[in-house]
């Protein structure tokens, strides 16, 4: 088969590798019928990720169809459409019994880290994909619901919804602030509209993803760019601060713009992927009684998203901006990784 090699940092490869086969009995083989690319996938090829060694086929995305499944495998069948999650879970450890699958003990990849696929272990950026723990880590999809809906569930609507909105606390009638409006940030925004917040407020450098946020659910927008931007969000927060400044765009600046306008009792959210250490004045926070959290998505409430996206509770196919097929998926990272130029969102790339 044919799938997307990392080579190094800044190296890539579209290449001849060997077909996945089953090696475990709780594996499966699932055929890529879409894939896509993370902001992760960035950081990988950026050399954020050590642990990504050359030769890894990228990517912990997907949508697409069952055709073997190992011996103990039960409730899927060949044939199945599934949705590949970005957590893979044995579902049978101390940490998966706590829902806390992005900490999974099982022995794959690496005990005590969910995230393999692209990773740890080859992914999903690839015409097939062997995935471990079968039954605790792929979703079947309803037939209503489109690949380019299905394609969100693996990764960015659960980690919006969980490390952002979820671990942020939003309640009704908070104030939100939103740092980063990529697709991370979006799925931040779109999830926070469940739970009734009076505004979400998106921040960002490009004027266009401030746009964009909108159909998603902010009610405001900030760019970041201008001088006065603190003051633009104490303005819509009473001079007060915001109740939740959740962070998706990984970098020290971002951090600290969210340490910046979070009101006294107030939750700062990190979402964004970090590849460089971030200062904490705790010298003056320490008063605020704030607090601060941070994670890798468990992905525990893919199955409620799912629904919600069923129901169009969750309009998920706005993500998706570009199309491309498999083989022109090297165009496709430079679509994405142009994404203020070329107005990407999410890249869906199809068999």
């Amino acid at each position: 088969m044919k799938a997307l090699v990392y080579r190094g940092a800044g190296e890539k490869a579209w290449q001849e590798v060997p077909d996945p086969v089953i090696t475990n009995a709780t594996d499966a083989i699932v055929r890529i019928d879409a894939t896509t690319i993370c902001g992760t996938d960035l950081h990988i090829l950026k050399g954020d990720v050590p642990a990504v060694t050359e030769g890894r086929i990228l990517g912990h995305e997907g949508v697409g169809t069952v055709t073997e499944i190992g011996a103990a495998v039960e409730g899927l069948a060949v044939g199945d459409r599934v949705i590949i999650s970005c957590i893979s879970a044995c579902g049978h450890c101390a940490y998966c019994r706590k829902q806390v699958y992005s900490h999974c003990l099982a022995p794959e990849g690496q005990s005590g880290i969910g995230w393999i696929l692209g990773h740890l272990i080859d992914g999903t950026q690839a015409e097939y994909v062997r995935i471990p723990y079968a039954e605790n880590s792929l979703y079947k999809v309803p037939a209503t619901v489109t690949d380019a809906e299905a394609i969100l569930l693996s990764d960015i609507l659960p980690t919006g919804h969980e490390i952002g909105v979820q671990a942020g606390k939003v309640k009704a009638g908070d104030v939100v602030a939103v740092i980063g409006a990529g697709p991370v940030g979006l799925a931040t925004i779109a999830t926070a509209g469940l739970y009734g917040p009076s505004r979400v407020i998106a921040m960002d450098l490009d004027a266009n993803r401030i746009e964009q946020a909108r159909q998603f659910g902010a009610t405001d927008g900030v760019l970041s760019s201008d001088a006065a931007w603190r003051d633009q969000v104490m303005a819509l927060t009473d001079g007060l601060g915001v109740d939740v400044a959740i962070e998706a765009v990984g970098i020290p600046a971002t951090f600290a713009a969210a340490l910046d306008i979070v009101r006294p009792g107030g939750v700062v959210a990190n979402v964004g992927v970090h590849g460089k250490p971030v200062e904490l004045p705790i010298d003056r926070l320490w008063i605020a009684n704030i607090a601060i959290t941070m994670g890798l998505v468990n992905t525990n409430t893919t199955d409620t998203l799912l629904k919600l996206v069923e129901q169009h509770k969750l309009e998920a196919s706005l993500f998706v901006t570009h199309e491309f097929t498999l083989d022109e998926i090297e165009e496709a990272y430079d679509v994405f990784g142009r994404a203020a130029e070329t107005k990407a969102l999410k890249v869906m790339i199809t068999a």
